[in-house]
């Protein structure tokens, strides 16, 4: 009798999050949001997992140049978290984290991906297949974050408390990832070698100005920093030029990184840079409408 009473008198028990494991109410939105960061890793690098060139360069590339870039990636992955992660976080311990997350989904996304595609093979030196994931996993893990605001119905408008600082780091995200995915293109020095120096004067007035739209038209959907009231040049040197100076120097690090400097006289290597600046700019003055 105390058998039956026992059995028919049961009651599922609750979970445990004491231990550390998620309850069941908080398990499906993690799952969520690890498979909107998985979505966001792969658009975001797919352009550049199917670029031989990205292929060639994980070979190529200097092994210290690929270390400084994941370096770098860390504290930008940090600032992405806190903007516009997997989820709303308040202390920099979680945004560490959720920057440690990022790396490590664009790390296996991109691994799965080479493999799956024959460009990572077996007999391959050890070397060359790190080369070419890390590579991959730097813009893998920014499409992870990005992925939150880009695929998801849950974005942080107006979270974030918007500094001047903090505009021009999401400038540098914008810059940086149109950059990384053509910079490793035989284009770009063909473009500047095509090019004459007036094509070049001409570039960069045009950038500014397709930058200049672009942040008015960002400012206006936000309605933080410009409003119709504020005078137009304050805007065009606050933000059009200063970010067209972080577009510059975005287009010049990913560059350098790539190598893309070596043996080339100075007046080549501006124009190159000045080319690569025109979609690192149209990327950075677009990135607050992105993100």
């Amino acid at each position: 009798m105390c058998w039956c009473w026992a059995r028919f008198s049961w009651v599922p028990p609750v979970a445990d999050t004491s231990a550390g494991f998620p309850a069941d109410g908080a398990l499906r939105p993690l799952l969520i949001g690890f498979g909107r960061a998985l979505g966001g890793a792969l658009i975001f690098s797919m352009p550049m997992l199917m670029t031989m060139e990205m292929w060639q360069l994980g070979f190529t590339v200097d092994r210290w140049r690929i270390l400084i870039l994941l370096v770098l990636s860390v504290p930008l992955l940090v600032f992405l978290s806190r903007y516009s992660g997997f989820e709303t976080t308040r202390h920099l311990s979680e945004d560490v984290r959720d920057a440690m997350i990022a790396l490590g989904i664009g790390l296996v996304s991109s691994s799965a991906v080479l493999a799956l595609l024959a460009i990572l093979k077996p007999g391959m030196p050890m070397s060359e297949i790190v080369g070419k994931i890390a590579l991959q996993t730097v813009p893998a893990a920014l499409g992870a974050l990005l992925g939150r605001s880009q695929l998801g119905r849950d974005a942080r408008v107006g979270e974030q408390e918007e500094t001047y600082g903090g505009e021009l780091l999401v400038m540098a995200v914008g810059a940086l990832f149109l950059g990384l995915n053509v910079a490793p293109t035989e284009e770009m020095l063909l473009i500047s070698l095509k090019m004459s120096a007036m094509h070049c004067l001409l570039l960069v007035p045009v950038s500014m100005l397709i930058m200049h739209a672009f942040v008015y038209a960002a400012a206006f959907k936000g309605g933080t920093e410009i409003g119709p009231e504020t005078a137009w040049w304050s805007a065009f040197v606050r933000f059009t030029v200063v970010g067209y100076v972080v577009a510059l120097a975005v287009s010049a690090y990913v560059l350098w990184t790539f190598g893309r400097f070596d043996g080339l006289e100075l007046a080549k290597a501006l124009r190159i840079v000045v080319v690569l600046a025109f979609p690192a700019a149209v990327g950075a003055a677009a990135a607050r409408l992105i993100l």
